[in-house]
């Protein structure tokens, strides 16, 4: 399971770590262990290769500089861009400036950065800023990385691209710039901000390179990056010995006039995901029956009983005062309940059911996207997208609830700070009806005894997966529909019990 670090963390690791071994051990090993990455992009036909190395003022730079002088020692002709005053530069980072200068190396005039697009580079290495930067780069720098970016090769970021922010996935700066690296090596440990918001734009293929810093230098972290382990002890087989009872009932709440889409696509979902039984239930205008699934039972909602089915509240549920009566009915069973889209408006719009969620006696699930959780939050979707950690950790918190804030990288958490940070899925999920499909899916998983924690973290892991094996498959990223989504996450969920499978 791979865990992931704040800055703040990764400081107090590296601080304590440094203050163990000699000067310049952790400054060497990460050029070791970039080199490393460095030549495994370069195929054996370019041995000889044209590498540039973007070394900027701090330890990153450093850290840049000592690659320069590994690669050019198995006969690389490299180049360095150097953006540093060497007076300035910390020892280490003067040391491995020796060493490059000492090489073949030849360092470039770093006023003329223009110069990068006039050389077919084989390979890019950005050392400019680590997770220390604070404010937009500007000037020559970003000049540097616009024609950095331009290149059509492959772009090595070391612990980040340069511009990021580590801890959000933000870019640095209102106007800033990064570099898009299409692969990145990171020092220490995983970074939050590499997987969420424009980090996987930004970082491309992450790998990590914990620099030997022994097992004791970390503590418990407190966010994680998805993967099936952390939800397998859920994953059952089915006993032969059983029947639709045994795998829980679902019901849909919303289909409001002119919306009855979104609670079909939620129930589908359900149902493709193994509930026993699920029913649709409407605000208005129910269907006699789902021509498509027909094994899904159609009513109007106020007929329905919550009390004994997992609920899922608010696929094209809408706000009349119908739909706040069926919320509040919803809120006040004891059920399991997943609550998205309209219903999270009304409660963001009435505070007496946010008291009600916070209070409810059964496990839930919120699904916002970002403006959904701003209006929760009383906020700007903007300032979600700024800190979308932090805005996942409290909202959990506030509303007592399992969060999954969706997004490039979706943000799951739960009311004890803890947070999952999800690297399936693509831009194939950016098209209406996705997030229905994912509420319907935390349904099935809930009504099937996973706990509220296991249900989020595989629903959206399984959601993500889907949309890349139609990619994969070439179908998408462009066009996907929602329902296209249905059956592959099934296979998915089959796959995953059969490989991690435990006997109840």
């Amino acid at each position: 399971m791979t865990a992931l670090y704040s800055v703040a963390e990764i400081r107090e690791i590296e601080h304590a770590a440094l203050a163990a071994l000699p000067p310049g051990t952790l400054m060497q090993r990460a050029g070791q262990s970039a080199t490393k990455a460095a030549l495994a992009l370069l195929s054996d036909a370019q041995i000889d290769a044209c590498v540039l190395v973007l070394a900027g003022p701090g330890n990153n730079g450093g850290d840049a500089l000592e690659i320069a002088y590994h690669l050019t020692q198995v006969g690389l002709q490299v180049s360095v861009l150097l953006y540093a005053d060497p007076t300035k530069q910390s020892p280490d980072s003067q040391h491995a400036l020796r060493r490059a200068q000492s090489t073949t190396a030849h360092f470039m005039d770093p006023a003329l950065p223009s110069a990068i697009a006039a050389t077919p580079w084989s390979l890019v290495i950005d050392g400019l800023f680590g997770i220390g930067l604070a404010r937009p780069i500007a000037g020559d720098l970003r000049i540097a990385i616009e024609n950095a970016n331009a290149l059509d090769c492959p772009i090595l970021a070391l612990d980040i691209p340069s511009g990021l922010n580590a801890d959000t996935g933000n870019i640095v700066g209102e106007h800033g710039i990064a570099v898009r690296a299409s692969h990145t090596i990171t020092f220490i440990g995983d970074k939050l901000g590499l997987h969420t918001c424009y980090g996987r734009d930004y970082a491309g293929q992450v790998q990590v390179a914990s620099l030997d810093i022994g097992d004791s230098y970390f503590k418990t972290p407190h966010a994680h990056l998805n993967n099936v382990k952390l939800f397998a002890d859920s994953l059952h087989r089915r006993p032969h010995n059983s029947h639709k009872g045994s795998y829980g009932d679902v019901i849909v709440i919303g289909g409001a006039h002119g919306m009855g889409g979104a609670p079909i696509l939620a129930a589908r979902a359900a149902a493709k995901c193994g509930s026993g039984r699920v029913f649709s239930a409407f605000v208005s205008d129910a269907p006699a029956y789902d021509s498509v699934q027909p094994e899904l039972m159609c009513r109007l909602a106020q007929d329905m009983d919550f009390a004994s089915a997992t609920l899922v509240v608010g696929p094209g549920l809408g706000t009349s005062c119908e739909a706040h009566d069926l919320l509040s009915k919803a809120l006040h069973a004891r059920t399991p309940l997943v609550l998205d889209a309209d219903a999270l408006n009304l409660i963001a719009a009435k505070p007496e059911l946010q008291q009600n969620l916070a209070q409810h006696r059964g496990s839930a699930i919120v699904t916002p996207h970002p403006l959904e959780a701003a209006r929760l939050l009383a906020t700007t979707s903007g300032a979600i997208q700024a800190d979308r950690p932090a805005a996942a950790r409290k909202l959990a918190k506030r509303l007592n609830v399992i969060v999954v804030l969706k997004g490039s990288g979706t943000v799951i958490a739960r009311p004890d700070g803890e947070i999952v940070i999800n690297p399936t899925g693509n831009p194939a999920l950016a098209s209406a009806g996705t997030g229905d499909v994912l509420a319907g899916i935390c349904g099935a998983l809930l009504a099937q005894n996973f706990s509220a924690w296991n249900a989020a973290l595989a629903a959206v892991w399984l959601h993500g997966r889907a949309a890349d094996v139609l990619v994969e498959e070439g179908v998408g990223p462009i066009g996907v529909t929602a329902g296209e989504l249905i059956p592959v996450v099934r296979n998915a969920l089959n796959e995953c019990v059969n490989q991690h499978q435990h006997a109840r």
